[in-house]
């Protein structure tokens, strides 16, 4: 296995001691290690923490900013809006988790698409989805891992409630190089249940008067000519063939995946038999206006019912909410790692995660984490995150450049308390990239980047 570094050399060092260790950790597990591991029900993620845990490297330098990015991930409140695509980046030198928060409804489901781009570093990548409610932990809903033999990783998982997820992606440690991520919704049942339609013939949604306002409407109507093939929304087996006063000619379909009803309504014939099984796209019935439809014109009356709920909207399990995001241009990514700076001279405000926001001045430097179609997720010198719009930010020039008249200690943040990453002497060459909270960011040999006091 190949890694790529553009780091200093002691660093370069360091790191390669790092993957060795990791490597006889990982190869050298004994069999009741790897038999325990079989049973317990861990995520990738996990085990490849527990996996530093058993090598020591944990503690190291490396191995702290690891498990600190992927805990700071799950405190992100960066909130997106779906769909998204993104392109983003593994550092070897700088373990980084990237997470993206974004509102669900039950019934939806989430599609998550994330492509390694040939060439990059990296063993494996961990993806995780969580779901967040105030006061608790994260809970963790699905996960998937992937290495560079699959290059592309495929995740979809069903929302069962609704509220805000949060999806996490990770590398494992010294991983290099660029990926795109795609995450959208779509309905969760695999079929519309009407043959030829879609979103656009429902007429009628949940919770609509009924009676004058003495009952709602539990579900939808999807308007279509008589006769029209009404189809199994998902594979399952039919429980009831019935004709009642209300539904007229109706059949109710357990869903296998769920155990959920889907109830067919004011069909014109009815095609399927009690005990039958189905699978989706499969021919339940026929469109009419039989029951208390029966003045109005034809259409399919679809209910979803559960248990312990009783009726629920059938809209986010049918609508499709998002397109399948395209590709981005192919100058995507031109401002990946790098740092840029405001091209206004008057201070930029950014709006971060929650009520927060941020005044920028024109030397404040943003590090650029992901890149969009038309805006950049960038991250402040102490941390915080927020997206910039790519019109309104510009690769950082050096605003200066001198020779260190004193030696100095480079650090990984403008702080007091952040990690050290080179000490360079006096007369040492520097360009002074940004600064803030009485910081410079300094570029020195071989490429290295820090923070210092000048």
């Amino acid at each position: 296995m190949l890694f790529s570094f553009s780091t200093a050399p002691s660093l370069r060092g360091r790191a390669g001691g790092l993957l060795l260790a990791l490597l006889v950790v990982l190869s050298g597990c004994s069999t009741s290690q790897t038999l325990t591991t079989l049973f317990q029900k861990t995520t990738p993620h996990e085990d490849y923490a527990r996996a530093l845990d058993r090598a020591g490297l944990r503690d190291a330098a490396l191995g702290q900013r690891w498990q600190a990015a992927a805990d700071q991930a799950l405190r992100d409140s960066l909130v997106v809006a779906l769909p998204v695509l993104e392109t983003g980046f593994f550092r070897a030198d700088q373990p980084t988790a990237a997470s993206y928060r974004y509102q669900v409804l039950a019934g939806e489901q989430v599609h998550v698409r994330l492509s390694l781009q040939p060439g990059v570093a990296v063993s494996r990548v961990f993806v995780d989805a969580f779901a967040l409610e105030a006061g608790q932990a994260p809970a963790l809903l699905k996960w998937v891992s992937t290495d560079t033999t699959a290059g592309t990783l495929d995740l979809r998982y069903r929302i069962e409630a609704s509220g805000q997820h949060l999806l996490r992606v990770q590398a494992e440690l010294l991983a290099a190089g660029r990926y795109t991520l795609r995450l959208w919704r779509e309905p969760s049942l695999s079929n519309f249940p009407v043959r030829g339609r879609g979103d656009q013939a429902v007429g009628s949604f949940w919770g609509a008067e009924r009676d004058g306002g003495a009952r709602r409407h539990e579900g939808v109507d999807i308007f279509a000519p008589r006769g029209t093939p009404a189809v199994a929304a998902a594979a399952g087996i039919i429980t009831r063939v019935d004709d009642t006063k209300i539904g007229g000619r109706v059949v109710w379909l357990r869903d296998a995946a769920t155990g959920q009803h889907l109830y067919y309504a004011h069909l014109d014939r009815q095609l399927v038999q009690a005990g039958q099984q189905v699978r989706p796209g499969d021919t339940l019935g026929l469109v009419g206006n039989t029951g208390n439809a029966r003045t109005t014109v034809p259409h399919l009356h679809f209910g979803i019912y559960q248990s312990g709920r009783g009726a629920v909207d059938p809209w986010p399990y049918l609508h499709r909410a998002d397109p399948v995001p395209a590709a981005l241009p192919a100058a995507a990514g031109e401002y990946l790692g790098q740092w840029v700076r405001p091209r206004s001279a008057k201070p930029t405000y950014l709006k971060l995660a929650g009520a927060r926001g941020e005044l920028l001045t024109a030397s404040t430097p943003l590090r650029v984490l992901g890149q969009q179609r038309e805006r950049l997720r960038v991250e402040l010198p102490d941390g915080c995150r927020g997206y910039v719009p790519t019109r309104t930010v510009a690769v950082a020039r050096p605003l200066r450049k001198l020779l260190l008249p004193t030696e100095i200690e480079v650090q990984t943040q403008p702080a007091a308390v952040a990690a050290a990453v080179a000490a360079w002497p006096a007369r040492t060459p520097v360009a002074v990239l940004g600064r803030s909270a009485g910081y410079v960011l300094v570029r020195g040999p071989a490429g290295l980047e820090g923070w210092a006091r000048i």
